[in-house]
């Protein structure tokens, strides 16, 4: 493609393709960083009630290598095992995620909130030897362990590296909490032991990452697809070093070393975050404020009151749910430098008012899984367009296609396709999947955008019929294979509705026959198989479900009804995402 207009609105200092890159692996990446900053505070944890622990870069540096050191020496793994890791934004997330990658082995990031029949699915396709989980969820693991190949468990504590006494007081609330936490009953090995283990190992260091280089398998992040088959994006050290460093370009010199304290209250696990706040920051030499759940929003008020935030990253749902809070707008943080938003669409009206409050800029980007994830970014310092995903990163090109393949004129829709060195090698074992989104060296988004004289692109429409929940891809055909399995449910269809607090909400139309569930049973069904942000937040019993000729169901006409329509028949409100 040789018309790339976006490249007049780069931002002074903004090369417009990465040459040279300074390092390829992401443990170099990492290594670079804890040398660099050694003395600085890396991550803290910040509880809702101020509770808090930290790591500085040294600490950090160490730890993971002793983690690694575990996962090669006393455990034995060969360079490309595949290890899942499941837990929410603790100080424990980093040091065990760069001991993976310094061991030359294979990060599965995995949501906690996955219930057993979630987690043996990637676990299996995976072929996850090793699972690190935080302690909460241990309840699950009989019933994983017997049905996958996870032969070796690491139980996580909430607040490892916490002062012991504040450990233990969070320890002792997590059980008034929860009653009492949950029974291990398989057989693991608590983190504190692992890293003991390691630190003992000899050798631990020597030969690790002998072979890895820019092209080597780093993490296989699962994502979705229009069957509702979870996939794994094989994301390769390349990826992610490219699309730090290309994300990175685009802030211009408005992250400064050594002096950013960045919020991160989306989940580690998601490649947003894992990209953006993770390793870009790290990289920067950034205090990262890391928030094990961001919700309520209340949650987020101690780390904006005892911590110089300077930056923010987030999903449409965060910036609105912290604008409706009266602590944040009659106090906004005062060292705020700017945002980024991705995950889902900004709304202008968020962007405008955000603006307004914090007397800062929030600038929206676009990606996916699959790119590592930046492809578009509105350039901070440049020319700024609400509404739009922004131009192409460096090294990137983007275009739109119509349904014959055609480049789609200036203002036409058509699919988003890019190339650029952020795409996947592929899809975990898939290689008809792969073969289907990779085309020529482009890779098919399955979004409708449309791109403007200056290079700026719009989404206009998604092409596949994916929900999106809070920044989380629910895919509408696992929702109803699930649901489909309940007695009493002769059809289902499933799609998204536009909803004030999570952007969409997933409703279910049933077709019932006898003996008829209630909306009640299909939700309660669905909250015992799915992640909490998949079920459906309502359901709606109908006679016959619209279909097109050959018996596929209607996606689009169930939205259009669902939009239009001011009743439901039957409607029952379930469980807000939590």
């Amino acid at each position: 493609m040789t018309d790339r207009p976006w490249l007049t609105h780069y931002p002074a200092g903004v090369e417009h393709e990465l040459v040279a890159l300074p390092f390829t692996t992401l443990p170099e990446l990492v290594s670079r960083a804890c040398s660099d900053y050694s003395d600085q505070i890396a991550f803290t944890q910040c509880m809702p009630n101020g509770m808090n622990g930290s790591l500085r870069y040294s600490e950090v540096d160490e730890l993971s290598t002793a983690f690694a050191a575990y996962l090669r020496e006393d455990l034995g793994l060969a360079q490309g095992t595949r290890v899942a890791v499941q837990m929410p934004n603790c100080l424990a997330y980093p040091v065990v995620a760069f001991g993976v990658l310094k061991a030359g082995c294979v990060l599965v990031n995995t949501n906690p909130l996955y219930t057993a029949r979630e987690m043996i699915h990637q676990f299996t396709d995976s072929g996850a030897e090793v699972l690190v989980i935080i302690d909460m969820f241990a309840d699950r693991l009989p019933e994983v362990v017997k049905a996958t190949g996870i032969s070796t468990v690491v139980t996580v504590r909430i607040a490892e590296f916490f002062p012991p006494v504040i450990a233990g007081i969070i320890r002792l609330v997590q059980k008034w909490w929860n009653r009492t936490l949950p029974t291990i009953e398989v057989e693991h090995t608590s983190f504190t032991e692992a890293l003991d283990r390691g630190r003992a190992s000899a050798g631990r260091s020597s030969g690790y990452l002998d072979g890895v280089g820019p092209d080597t398998l780093a993490a296989l992040q699962y994502t979705g697809g229009t069957t509702g088959v979870s996939k794994g994006a094989m994301l390769t050290h390349g990826n992610l070093v490219s699309n730090t460093l290309q994300m990175l370009q685009m802030l211009g010199g408005h992250i400064r070393p050594g002096q950013e304290v960045v919020l991160t209250a989306l989940p580690l696990y998601h490649i947003f975050a894992f990209t953006v706040n993770l390793i870009g920051f790290l990289h920067m030499g950034a205090r990262n404020i890391l928030v094990p759940s961001p919700r309520p929003p209340s949650n987020l008020k101690r780390a904006f009151e005892n911590y110089r935030i300077t930056w923010t990253t987030g999903v449409n749902t965060l910036f609105n749910a912290l604008l409706n809070e009266r602590w944040f707008v009659e106090s906004p943080p005062k060292h705020l430098v700017g945002s980024a938003a991705g995950g889902m669409a900004l709304h202008q009206s968020v962007a405008e008012r955000w603006r307004d409050v914090t007397g800062t800029p929030i600038v929206e980007g676009y990606g996916l899984t699959e790119t590592s994830p930046v492809l578009t970014f509105n350039p901070l310092g440049g020319l700024v367009k609400d509404g739009t995903i922004g131009i192409p990163v460096p090294s990137t090109d983007v275009r739109c296609l119509t349904e014959s393949g055609a480049e789609a004129a200036v203002g036409e829709a058509g699919e988003l396709v890019a190339r650029g060195p952020q795409i996947m090698a592929g899809y975990w074992q898939r290689a008809d999947d792969t073969a289907e989104a990779i085309i020529d060296g482009w890779f098919h988004t399955g979004d409708i955008a449309e791109r403007d004289a200056d290079g700026y692109f719009t989404i206009v429409d998604r092409k596949k019929d994916m929900v999106l929940v809070s920044g989380f891809n629910v895919y509408p055909n696992e929702v109803e294979e699930h649901i489909a399995a309940l007695p009493g449910v002769l059809e289902v269809g499933v799609v998204g509705l536009p909803d004030d607090k999570t952007g969409e909400a997933v409703r279910a139309y049933v077709v019932p026959i006898d003996p008829k569930p209630t909306a009640e049973q299909i939700i309660a069904h669905c909250r015992e198989g799915l992640a909490a942000y998949k079920v459906p937040k309502s359901v709606r019993f109908v006679d016959e479900l619209p279909k097109s000729p050959i018996g596929k169901i209607l996606r689009r006409e169930l939205r259009a009804e669902a939009v239009t329509s001011a009743t439901a028949t039957i409607e029952t409100q379930g469980r807000e995402l939590s």
